[in-house]
């Protein structure tokens, strides 16, 4: 890797342009095998609409048997690495430190589900005006990062979000109302969740 590359790639991981590039609708990910942080843009994205997502009933008697304690923003750190820790993983040693960064600035939000006052599951994003970035989540218990998301789905409605952002359709996401949408039409929800003041 020469100077110069190396130079715009630390560059591209500093908080101010980080931000910009979420808010152009980029997204990064690290190469499980070289480490090398590229930033996507698909042509289809996925989001899970904020007034008009569906909580599958089974998971609502879950959550309401107060089983499991939700915590906000309690441990990031050990959010991230349990999401990072799976066979392979695009969530590189050098994308923690650029998060952490981020959750300096007030960017990076997580949502945790404790049982017996274990971290159990999780999930964590980036935070831009009205929009919500979804980076990964994890389950060490079944239902635990089904509850994540759908105790992150509340919160965003609640707090008057626009937009959260999936990235890419799973069947587990699929179960909450997610669609895909052309860039066009999320471009477009990204400028009205720009004009939203609220926080996380």
């Amino acid at each position: 890797m020469d100077k110069n590359k190396d130079f715009n790639y630390n560059e591209l991981l500093k908080p101010d342009i980080m931000l910009r590039l979420y808010a152009s609708g980029a997204f990064p990910m690290a190469d499980e095998t070289t480490g090398e942080i590229n930033w996507f843009m698909p042509e289809i994205r996925t989001i899970i609409p904020i007034d008009n997502y569906n909580i599958p009933r089974s998971l609502k008697k879950i959550i309401n048997a107060n089983e499991f304690e939700i915590r906000f923003d309690f441990d990031f750190y050990s959010v991230v690495k349990a999401c990072a820790d799976r066979e392979t993983t695009w969530i590189s040693k050098e994308l923690i430190q650029a998060y952490t960064r981020l959750k300096k600035l007030g960017h990076i939000h997580t949502v945790e589900i404790y049982q017996n006052k274990k971290l159990t599951g999780g999930l964590y994003g980036v935070s831009y005006a009205g929009a919500f970035f979804g980076e990964s989540m994890f389950s060490l218990k079944p239902q635990a990062s089904k509850i994540a998301l759908a105790i992150l789905l509340e919160h965003l409605k609640e707090k008057n979000f626009l937009l959260l952002d999936v990235q890419y359709m799973t069947p587990h996401l699929k179960m909450f109302g997610a669609t895909e949408i052309s860039f066009t039409e999320y471009n477009q929800l990204l400028y009205l969740a720009y004009g939203r003041k609220t926080e996380f």
